[in-house]
């Protein structure tokens, strides 16, 4: 069996990390394995990688497609040259990420897997797929999508003098993206798989494949940051994000500095320069970690990881707080909840910042949810068994193959 993924990134950012794990248990189980991505960086050279691109033309498409808003439009000549590498390669899977960066003409892409009838699964990140332009919209509380896209608010925020084709574009990918004799939709969410099921993507198999850690590095690690920070009698929160904003609650945490008493601390990740700027002095910023195993220890040293995140699909930090022996409390938005249980965790709705302090408190005061149970469910998440379950999808396609002929 010869495997092709396809992602924006490989062994790189969180769905490369996937590629790149899947890629390594494939050859692990003596599984032809490829991998296909943007554009080669210093780090990334390897005979199993190819480039579908290059950084010139992909940044020539990235113009074009912020300009006249027509994504996965351009790279003609480039991915032609890619798709003829994937014929000389003749893969009986294709197995694609998110295809979504501008890097490679998709009509192009799905001609060719139409034509030659290549079994594929495609695993969605997000819900760009079944939109004109969005990978979210739970904010602007957008359900165009359902029928058909058309005066894109996100468009109309973001950039509001470039031109509005998102009708053009949910067609176009209408057309594109159905008619595939046999491809299977991945999500890593209950929630996002029920959205293909109202989306022009409801006729394909959809198989609930949930996103893992790696927990031989998300692990509970000793740690003396209490004591460097001097929050030893302080009830320690904690978030953790790589793009805060409101999407990802910086708001709610500022709120709740406001709100929480002394004995109470928030510490929140993955900050920049201009963020500080915007916090106030009772939160401890943490711009970023030097490794995996230095963040290991802050998800360890806290009482209680928040996650008031408004738009989301699986997120993985949920996981790694858990796999640290911290309890998570989270907006149940997207499958954020989803990776909780009543051992473990608490949700509330979106935007109830009064339930959210409540919980705070709650969880802080009475301690409900044990290291111990939060280790057990992380367990629920390991990466190499959820690798493994793509294994085992792989070769479903190759017995149907088989079956087939």
């Amino acid at each position: 069996m010869k495997v092709l993924q396809i992602n924006v990134l490989f062994n790189r950012g969180s769905t490369g990390k996937i590629v790149f794990g899947i890629h390594e248990l494939c050859l692990k189980y003596k599984i032809v394995s490829k991998a296909a991505h943007r554009y080669d960086t210093e780090n990334e050279k390897s005979d199993d990688v190819l480039n579908v691109t290059s950084w010139f033309d992909c940044h020539v498409h990235n113009r074009l497609a912020r300009i006249l808003m027509l994504q996965g439009c351009f790279s003609t000549i480039n991915t032609y040259l890619f798709l003829k590498k994937v014929k000389k390669f003749n893969p009986d899977i294709i197995h694609l990420h998110n295809i979504h960066s501008n890097y490679i003409n998709l009509r192009l892409l799905f001609n060719f897997i139409k034509k030659n009838n290549i079994f594929t699964v495609w695993t969605l990140h997000d819900c760009w797929a079944f939109t004109g332009y969005c990978p979210h919209f739970t904010m602007i509380k957008c359900n165009k999508w359902q029928i058909e896209c058309n005066h894109c608010p996100n468009r109309l925020k973001k950039n509001a003098l470039s031109f509005d084709n998102s009708k053009l574009m949910y067609r176009l990918k209408k057309k594109w993206f159905t008619g595939v004799d046999n491809m299977t939709i991945v999500t890593p969410s209950m929630w996002l798989a029920d959205l293909v099921s109202q989306s022009f993507l409801k006729d394909y198999p959809v198989k609930v494949i949930n996103n893992g850690i790696n927990l031989e590095l998300f692990k509970p690690i000793e740690t003396d940051l209490r004591e460097k920070y001097n929050l030893v009698n302080k009830h320690v929160l904690l978030g953790v994000a790589f793009a805060w904003g409101k999407a990802k609650g910086l708001d709610v945490f500022i709120e709740l500095s406001k709100r929480l008493e002394d004995d109470y601390k928030i510490i929140l990740v993955g900050t920049t320069e201009k963020i500080d700027a915007a916090l106030p002095e009772n939160i401890l910023s943490i711009n970023r970690t030097s490794n995996q195993s230095e963040l290991s220890e802050i998800y360890t040293a806290a009482d209680l990881f928040v996650n008031p995140t408004r738009e989301e699909n699986f997120p993985t930090v949920n996981i790694e707080a858990l796999a640290c022996g911290t309890p998570v409390l989270t907006f149940n938005t997207g499958g954020s909840g989803e990776i909780l249980d009543n051992t473990c965790g608490s949700i509330v709705d979106c935007d109830d910042i009064d339930a959210l302090e409540n919980e705070i408190r709650r969880i802080c005061t009475h301690k409900p949810y044990s290291a111990q149970a939060c280790l057990d469910r992380a367990k629920s998440f390991d990466m190499n068994d959820r690798f493994k379950e793509y294994i085992h999808l792989y070769e479903n396609c190759s017995h149907s193959a088989e079956r087939t002929v």
